[in-house]
């Protein structure tokens, strides 16, 4: 498969992350779109993550106007590039309609361009940061399933996509189920602030990674949006111990990509068991001090 590369019996899955400036047309965003995913599939990835709402960032108060069924054009749009590059797709996410409900939503798509899992963002962002304010449950209904998937022939089989969507990074919680559902790989399209993004960004990223033992492959939206909010751009790939390898920095559209080897994954939960060791009895509130939540 397309990607893959021998370094003596070392195989290794390249993976890459797309940075962009999206906008509200979703007929502006899906050609520059197209060309990035291009561009990493030429240089050899088999996994390519699209940023948060890269089909059509706006407004929450005109969010509505630019939802779309899972069915739709975004979805067709992003089969018909996974088939066209044989990649894995993660179609960052998109405003998913559903009855009278939206959804943030992220859908995976294999190298046939079928629709391989569906993740529909858990966490909203509604947080009042100074200038920066977001109610993202005005607009949005939250998932509540973790989701994971695996790559079929990829890297022998044995890869594991674990979806989320970008606020979702501060909660911890939501990585180890996905890690203890089988996820070797966590993708993290984004359109993270820039109002946090310096001070906890790649430190967050690389907690993720460092306490499940993971590789994270974190997509991203730079620049100033038609929302008026400033994104924070450095989409990142992360591995399973910690350490940047690749940076798209904070502006400009941008691919980066990196090799990940599944045998480093597990050479690291080997010689470093932390999920072994876990206590899952002892992970419990006492005896009288309940919590509410």
């Amino acid at each position: 498969m397309a990607g893959h590369a021998a370094r003596d019996t070392v195989v290794t899955m390249r993976v890459a992350a797309v940075q962009m400036s999206c906008d509200s047309d979703r007929d502006s965003n899906f050609p520059r779109a197209a060309g990035l995913v291009g561009a990493a599939a030429a240089d050899g990835a088999e996994l390519v993550v699209l940023p948060e709402l890269f089909a059509s960032l706006d407004r929450n108060s005109v969010m509505r106007t630019k939802s779309e069924t899972a069915d739709g054009p975004t979805c067709s749009w992003a089969a018909g590039i996974a088939e066209a590059h044989s990649i894995w797709l993660v179609a960052g996410s998109f405003i998913e309609r559903d009855g009278d409900r939206l959804f943030n939503t992220s859908c995976l798509f294999d190298p046939n361009g079928k629709l391989r899992a569906t993740y529909r963002k858990i966490h909203l962002f509604d947080v009042e940061l100074g200038d920066t304010i977001s109610r993202e449950s005005d607009t949005f209904s939250a998932g509540d399933q973790p989701v994971t998937a695996p790559l079929q022939d990829a890297v022998g089989g044995d890869a594991v996509v674990g979806m989320t969507i970008c606020y979702d990074l501060r909660f911890p919680e939501l990585f180890r189920i996905e890690t203890l559902l089988g996820a070797t790989i966590i993708t993290v399209p984004s359109a993270f602030t820039a109002a946090t993004g310096p001070d906890h960004w790649e430190p967050l990223l690389q907690a993720r990674a460092i306490e499940n033992q993971v590789a994270i492959v974190a997509a991203a939206q730079w620049g100033t949006g038609p929302d008026g909010t400033k994104r924070h751009g450095h989409a990142l790939i992360v591995d399973a111990w910690g350490r940047v390898l690749a940076n798209a920095g904070s502006e400009g559209d941008a691919v980066v990509a990196a090799d990940i080897d599944p045998d480093e994954i597990r050479a690291i939960r080997t010689r470093l068991p932390s999920l072994a060791n876990r206590q899952p009895e002892a992970y419990r509130w006492p005896a009288g001090n309940q919590a509410d939540n």
